[in-house]
């Protein structure tokens, strides 16, 4: 179990004070009603900026949603924690280290909803945010024993594993984002459950923040829930997910909580295991880990049938068991910690039995291996996408290019032009552009055909830049793709 040692260097002692009910309700109650004012002002105000666009793959809302949800949190959270320090006397020097690398985190995750950034570049901004907090003195030192007495210094360990920590939870809260209400849901309880570890461990700065981010996320979910007026953005669900990370080191502080940590670990459940499913289930198919597809649990438990509002509720009681099952095991001390993890595995492989990822444990082997033919056949898709792409270079007029383009394509079983028994598909290239390609009818999913076709992107994109046009006449001019054609692929 988790023990993290934090220094606070020159910043002077700090002495707890008790805080009253009403002051609970006056910080969760002032936060909820900032953010859902300036949500409001958001949807009112806002503008063209920042705004989601649908497409046809996975981002199916009707029209073009904001994305700046995260700023009337942000907003409504430093207001509280302004007053908490400087009117309600809890001080805040020592949280001057967590306030700045949250102020941080969310402005990487904010200027991507303005304009994205890429998946690099956030990283790089996610870890370098993590770092300043680790040099500013908070960092998880030494794992104690969680059945009884004794712990180990962790030296230069202290380091990858602090980065794991505050890296990783941002991630997995921004990786289950695709659901209305779901993220914002989530953080909800993980911040009341923050508050009630401030609350058992007589540490009322970590009780007051923890209900002013409770009261925020309450305010926003007001427009969130399905149907969304607003999304999170990556600004709200990093900062959402560093918050969590860097306070729960705070409440892990004090001897009499020695298992903080492990109680996030417990209650984030659902979110891991959706993270484990989907780098899992990426690394088999071969694709980027990065690269997002419309299968994590919220997806699959609308598949089997669950309504939006009936898959999110679920969602949300499984996250409330499964907080209070992290703190009854904190209360008794880490004693019932094997047998709740040997549920917690079980239930772990009866879900992805539940939500299809198994078809079935007898005919498991077959899955695998239909599996492992896709991904050899999308790495022949990937192969010749790069030739492709190559040849407009070696190529010296679009017309050389046309004889190995349809070469290429008749290797992939693909055409220009249509087939007996072919499928129309549209790929929405720069400039308003699209190209339509025919592809077999067979029984391949749309998902798994929309990844082989992705990879014709980088090659037309080309053409487009080095002739002003398309290898064929299929090139269609307008900025729609025509009535008559099935959902197109977007770049």
């Amino acid at each position: 179990m988790f023990e993290p040692a934090i220094q606070y260097t020159a910043m002077g002692p700090w002495a707890p004070r008790h805080v009253s009910w009403l002051e609970m309700a006056c910080y969760f109650g002032g936060a909820l009603l900032v953010a859902a004012l300036g949500t409001w002002w958001i949807l009112h105000r806002g503008g063209r900026i920042g705004l989601d666009e649908p497409d046809t793959r996975r981002k199916l809302h009707e029209k073009a949603i904001s994305r700046l949800g995260g700023a009337p949190i942000f907003l409504a959270v430093g207001l509280a924690s302004l007053v908490a320090g400087y009117i309600g006397g809890l001080g805040w020097t020592r949280w001057l280290p967590v306030a700045i690398c949250n102020a941080l985190i969310f402005s990487v995750g904010f200027v991507d909803d303005l304009k994205p950034l890429g998946a690099r570049v956030k990283l790089v901004g996610q870890i370098g945010t993590a770092l300043i907090l680790y040099s500013l003195g908070v960092s998880i030192d030494i794992l104690s024993n969680p059945f009884g007495v004794g712990s180990v210094s962790l030296g230069w360990w202290s380091l990858p594993l602090t980065l794991l920590w505050l890296v990783s939870i941002p991630n997995i809260v921004n990786l289950i984002d695709g659901m209305d209400g779901l993220a914002g849901g989530f953080g909800l309880f993980l911040s009341l459950t923050l508050a009630f570890l401030g609350y058992y461990s007589g540490q009322p700065d970590v009780l007051v923040v923890s209900l002013a981010m409770a009261g925020a996320l309450a305010g926003f979910l007001i427009f969130n829930l399905p149907p969304a007026k607003i999304f999170l953005g990556d600004g709200g669900a990093y900062l959402i997910g560093f918050f969590i990370a860097s306070v729960s080191l705070f409440t892990s502080n004090k001897g009499s909580i020695i298992g903080a940590l492990l109680v996030i670990i417990i209650a984030l459940g659902v979110p891991i295991l959706d993270t484990l499913f989907a780098i899992i289930r990426r690394a088999i198919r071969g694709v980027s880990i990065f690269n997002a597809d419309a299968e994590h649990i919220h997806h699959r438990l609308i598949l089997l049938g669950y309504s939006k509002g009936g898959a999110l509720a679920a969602l949300y009681a499984v996250c409330l068991a499964l907080s209070l099952v992290g703190l009854s095991i904190l209360m008794i001390k880490g004693i019932a910690l094997p047998m709740v993890g040997a549920i917690l595995f079980l239930l772990a492989l009866g879900t992805a039995r539940y939500l299809g990822y198994i078809r079935s444990w007898s005919n498991f082997r077959t899955q695998f291996n239909e599996t492992m033919e896709r991904r050899r056949q999308r790495e022949f898709f990937r192969a010749y996408g790069r030739v492709l792409d190559f040849e407009v270079e070696r190529c010296a007029d679009l017309q050389s290019f046309v004889t190995l383009f349809q070469h290429g394509l008749e290797r992939m079983g693909l055409a220009m032009h249509p087939q007996t028994g072919s499928q129309p598909e549209i790929l929405a290239l720069g400039g308003g552009r699209h190209f339509t390609i025919h592809r077999p009818t067979d029984a391949t999913d749309l998902a798994e055909w929309h990844l082989r076709l992705d990879v014709l992107l980088p090659a037309l994109e080309r053409c487009l830049e080095k002739w002003k046009a398309l290898p064929s006449s299929n090139e269609i001019e307008s900025a729609a793709a025509p009535p008559n054609l099935p959902r197109s692929i977007t770049a």
